[in-house]
């Protein structure tokens, strides 16, 4: 007898497989777990074996195995790996080699200006992707095939280039806009199919006759690691910034959450708050951290007429403290107001919450600061009117620009910020909060002339903010909002030379999700897909909250890094929160943020009528990919173009461990070189999905052991990851994985359990108990 034990959350485990098998034919089994709270019992799993289009997998797509060749800027080509990547490029584009692979592009003019838009060359007849600003605080992605597809204020821009009209590879050359000096940069292209870029101060004061650094340029035969070098060459050359994996996570992101936001929005108040902590603790996925967002401090709508709806931007914050809702005032002894922030904190604890944190914006408030008033005048706040530059006024406005733009924004002095963001959170850590969400980041790009301009104007900003975060909060807790800017996060490479910004590590991914209107959800789904290509390698991308009304809603929340749920009280789908959310309040948090697959970049799975998308993540032990009908409406700025939802239309794809990127990372040494698959949904990998349909796949490699045994663990089979269980054996359910030979016996942390065994799928399935809930071993013996 051969014993094969998995000790998944030991290190001295050495048979940690964590795989699900398919076989050719394609069956359905029904799992005999079945809590009593949400009858599993009924939900039906698809279990295969998927044996081909994997082995590519074993291969690596590294950058490091290109015969480099430096970028060459020759008879006016710019010449990417042999390739030619721009054409017709004008006399006064300047090129400097960084390394073997990249350089920087640059231009000159006969004049100083605070404004300059600079030709680059022709793009035709390519594959390309931008991610681009269609609203002055959001990025979404738009693809194209020349240059008359690149919007204005774009932050990306990648090309894929073919080796030969025949050759399946392909060379991936990248574009990113930088900061040099004090100007920014972005890219855009015109009717004649030419790329141009864009540099800006942002003050008339501030002028220059040159940016020989305003776009960076790499290429690399794998996308995914073209950008991740890109940003490490560009970490280095700056050395300012720093990657995601660096950088210190908030303790939170391991924690099922609840936003206040879309449950009572302005209206938030003490009793509700309690009403939803009761109710998800009670429906068995309580919350752990809780997110007080607008509505809990002391503000002044000094324009709102009585009667009308409230607006973002319209007020302005009269206090640091808290206000009435959640402070009682010395004539109401009696009141059921809590006493002050702190108290009411102290009474969420009771739900053992481990995190609080509160909203605010990056200058106090939407308006910023109540000018002249006792609380707010010893930081001398001063009345600003936005100016938007050119490029903003061709895309998206929303009411929350227009509102400051009418009533103004009274700013903080810039001399006094690093004041009021000490005392600020200084006063919310005296009161048991955690951390803050900042929002509105990128406003201060509009308000920046005669202040140096915005590269100068931000970079005080954010020095501050990031300094008071240190100072006053443990555990880097800071959650950055509407900041899809190169100037006020490391979203993009141009904010990577702004300042010191070496800390933040969660930062917003997308536009708001909309709970009342569905046809945005495809939309947003994709959105922060394609965002995180670029905003992943620099933060943690968090996805925004989510009603718990929709697959396609919940699919993505393992691809989520920030596990935040923002239902009304009492109106939550317990079912599909406890495939999502432990009993201990945890959550199954994928290693990676979630990204489309490869054969997905260049395609619009959104508006083109055709395309479903795939999003790819990794766990510790397997891959997991998401497939998704996005196809709906999507903002289409600066063009006449208008996308309807279409209601009825089916779409059909495939999915394929080849889907799953840096899987290598899982394989170890006994892989089989096949892979198991787990659907939770349609049991194919042949898919037909209608609008707002997905499914989810865990991939896992089928590893041999001695005697030929060959096994792949897939983890709890009644949660949506189900493979992220297996990092730390924990969580209650149904165990499965794939075996090609019945086991003797299994145990549970050295307690003998039943397991069932289909020799037709090579499934094995172990229930593990609640009472093993928080940590388990499995050992399996043949």
């Amino acid at each position: 007898m051969r014993r094969v034990t998995q000790l998944v959350h030991t290190t001295t485990t050495t048979a940690a497989a964590n795989v699900l098998s398919q076989l050719p034919n394609i069956s359905t089994f029904c799992t005999p777990f079945a809590p009593s709270s949400n009858n599993l019992s009924q939900d039906k799993f698809n279990f295969f074996s998927h044996r081909s289009l994997f082995l590519i997998r074993n291969q690596k797509w590294r950058q490091h195995m290109l015969l480099a060749t430096r970028p060459l800027l020759k008879d006016r080509n710019l010449s990417i790996n042999g390739k030619e990547a721009l054409k017709d490029v004008p006399e006064n584009i300047v090129v400097m080699p960084l390394t073997d692979t990249s350089a920087f592009v640059g231009a000159t003019s006969p004049h100083a200006s605070s404004r300059h838009v600079f030709k680059l060359g022709v793009i035709k007849d390519v594959r390309l992707l931008c991610l681009f600003r269609f609203k002055l605080w959001w990025m979404i992605p738009r693809t194209g095939s020349s240059a008359s597809d690149i919007p204005l204020e774009t932050q990306m821009l990648l090309l894929e280039a073919r080796q030969g009209p025949t050759s399946s590879q392909s060379t991936y050359i990248i574009f990113l806009p930088v900061l040099d000096g004090n100007f920014r940069s972005s890219l855009q292209g015109n009717s004649s199919d030419e790329l141009e870029f864009c540099v800006e101060s942002g003050d008339p004061a501030v002028v220059t006759s040159e940016s020989p650094k305003a776009v960076f340029v790499n290429y690399g035969d794998h996308p995914f690691d073209l950008v991740k070098d890109s940003m490490m060459i560009l970490e280095k050359q700056f050395g300012t910034f720093a990657l995601r994996e660096t950088k210190q996570t908030p303790g939170m992101l391991d924690w099922f959450g609840w936003c206040t936001w879309d449950a009572f929005y302005s209206d938030v108040n003490p009793q509700g708050i309690k009403d939803g902590l009761m109710s998800l603790s009670q429906g068995g996925t309580p919350a752990r951290f809780l997110l007080i967002d607008d509505g809990w401090q002391d503000t002044i709508n000094e324009f709102l007429e009585q009667g009308e709806p409230f607006v973002d931007g319209l007020h302005r914050l009269a206090n640091i403290k808290e206000n009435k809702k959640f402070r009682r005032i010395a004539n109401e002894a009696n009141s059921k107001t809590p006493s002050d922030l702190k108290e009411f904190i102290s009474d969420t604890r009771t739900f053992d919450l481990k995190y609080v944190y509160v909203w605010h914006a990056l200058l106090g408030c939407w308006g910023g600061l109540v000018p002249n008033a006792v609380a707010t005048k010893n930081y001398d706040p001063k009345l600003r009117y936005p100016i938007l530059s050119p490029v903003y006024l061709a895309n998206m406005r929303d009411i929350s620009t227009d509102s400051m733009g009418k009533y103004g924004i009274c700013l903080v002095d810039p001399d006094k910020i690093s004041q009021f963001y000490d005392d600020l959170h200084g006063y919310l850590a005296s009161q048991d909060v955690d951390g803050v969400k900042v929002d509105a980041q990128n406003i201060l790009e509009t308000i920046s002339a005669g202040l140096g301009g915005r590269v100068s104007l931000t970079r005080r900003f954010q020095q501050a903010l990031e300094g008071s975060i240190a100072a006053n909060f443990s555990d880097n807790s800071i959650i950055c909002c509407m900041a899809q800017s190169r100037l006020h996060l490391p979203v993009t490479c141009a904010f990577l030379k702004l300042t010191d910004l070496k800390q933040s590590a969660v930062s917003r991914a997308s536009d708001d999700f909309y709970p009342k209107e569905p046809t945005t959800w495809a939309r947003h789904v994709a959105a922060v897909a394609f965002n995180s290509i670029l905003h992943g390698e620099l933060v943690v991308p968090d996805w925004d909250m989510f009603y718990v009304w929709h697959d396609i809603l919940l699919f993505i929340f393992i691809f989520i890094k920030v596990s935040l749920t923002c239902d009304k009280p009492g109106r939550h789908d317990f079912k599909i929160l406890q495939r999502l959310v432990l009993p201990d309040g945890s959550v199954l948090r994928a290693k990676y943020p979630g990204r489309p697959s490869r054969d997905c970049l260049f395609t619009d799975p959104v508006t083109d009528g055709k395309s479903l998308l795939k999003i790819w993540n990794l766990n510790k032990c397997t891959g997991v990919i998401g497939i998704f009908n996005c196809q709906g409406s999507w903002p289409v700025p600066s063009t006449n173009k208008a996308f309807q939802m279409v209601t009825s239309s089916e779409l059909s794809g495939q999915v394929s461990p080849a889907c799953v990127e840096y899987l290598e990372e899982v394989i170890g040494l006994l892989w089989t070189g096949e892979c198991a698959v787990f659907s939770f949904k349609t049991g194919s990998l042949n898919v037909a999905l209608k609008p707002l349909e997905c499914d989810v796949f865990t991939v896992s490699p089928i590893k041999v052991y001695c005697e030929g045994i060959e096994f792949a663990a897939i983890g709890l089979m009644n949660m949506y990851n189900s493979g992220g269980a297996l990092e730390c054996g924990r969580g209650a359910g149904c165990f499965g994985a794939y075996s090609n030979c019945k086991p003797i016996s299994c145990s549970i942390n050295l307690k003998d359990e039943d397991f069932n065994f289909n020799d037709q799928l090579n499934l094995l399935t172990i229930t593990i108990p609640p009472t093993h809930n928080s940590s388990w071993d499995i050992a399996i013996c043949y």
